[in-house]
């Protein structure tokens, strides 16, 4: 039974759903509207359950291909942990439930936010774009850049600019971040028949963009700042990474060996995940600051 239980917590994405619970509850607490801490902890719940929900319904679309990449075959569905029809009832009564519950503990408009985050990662991204466009990851990263926008209607019921901003740091990481893995992950995304940027562009073409998008996140990084919802510490730091991102990137995009490229680019993935866990871990510690000061 336990190990039933933890093929159904595998089936929501955990590491995904850590992610997206961090950066929805950092816009959450640099709000400028305090709520209760029950009604906070009470809505992060729904929103990863929301977040669990979409990588459910997920798996269940996506069984086949996972079935045929090294990384993703020893999901619960292929291996018959899960069975699809267990899965997909799984992923319909957690957006049911993650939803109402988000209305119930917040807004209208988180509750609204999140079925569309929902809505837009499986219909738009996993059914529409993934397996047509190498840009899928492009435009399906909106459903990836809600979290922090949901956080901040919890606490406040609208949406300003300072969640925007939040949006277009994570929607701007998002390409550099797949293009990176799908690199070194190219055979298995051409097995799968998946349209990703280095099988339909070619290398050189992928790590173009990648560097351009680690080049976009320049002005909206430091953005905090320049509209005051952020220190010279937020600044300092996000500069320094960001410069180090592009750094990596920058380095990815001239090396011409594939093993070297392929090394290089597992380095861009991995410091990607720390990259945007730390920006969001540093604009939270520097809200905490000014507010004791």
């Amino acid at each position: 039974m336990a190990l039933n239980l933890q093929s159904f917590f595998d089936l929501m994405k955990p590491r995904v759903m850590s992610l997206v619970l961090f950066t929805c509850m950092v816009g959450l607490l640099i709000s400028p509207t305090n709520i209760s801490l029950l009604n906070s902890i009470i809505s992060l719940l729904a929103v990863a359950m929301g977040s669990g929900a979409a990588g459910a319904l997920n798996m269940w679309y996506e069984s086949d291909l996972d079935a045929l990449m090294s990384r993703t075959c020893l999901r619960p569905i292929p291996t018959g942990k899960v069975k699809k029809k267990q899965a997909l009832y799984f992923g319909i009564t957690l957006t049911i439930l993650s939803t109402f519950i988000l209305y119930q503990s917040s807004n209208l408009i988180s509750s609204i936010l999140l079925a569309f985050t929902i809505g837009f990662y499986f219909f738009v991204y996993t059914i529409w774009l993934k397996r047509k466009t190498p840009q899928n990851i492009v435009i399906g990263g909106a459903a990836g850049a809600l979290p922090p926008v949901i956080g901040w209607t919890i606490a406040t019921g609208q949406i300003s600019i300072e969640p925007i901003i939040l949006f277009l740091i994570i929607f701007f990481w998002t390409p550099s971040h797949f293009w990176a893995l799908s690199l070194y992950k190219a055979g298995d995304y051409k097995i799968a028949k998946i349209p990703m940027l280095p099988i339909i562009a070619g290398v050189k073409k992928t790590k173009l963009n990648i560097l351009l998008y680690a080049l976009l996140m320049f002005p909206v990084v430091v953005a905090p700042y320049f509209f005051d919802f952020a220190s010279l510490f937020y600044l300092a730091v996000s500069l320094t990474m960001t410069t180090y991102y592009v750094y990596l990137c920058y380095n990815l995009f001239k090396e011409s060996n594939p093993k070297a490229s392929n090394i290089i680019a597992r380095k861009t993935f991995v410091y990607s995940i720390f990259y945007l866990f730390f920006i969001f871990f540093v604009l939270l510690i520097d809200n905490i600051i000014k507010i004791t000061l």
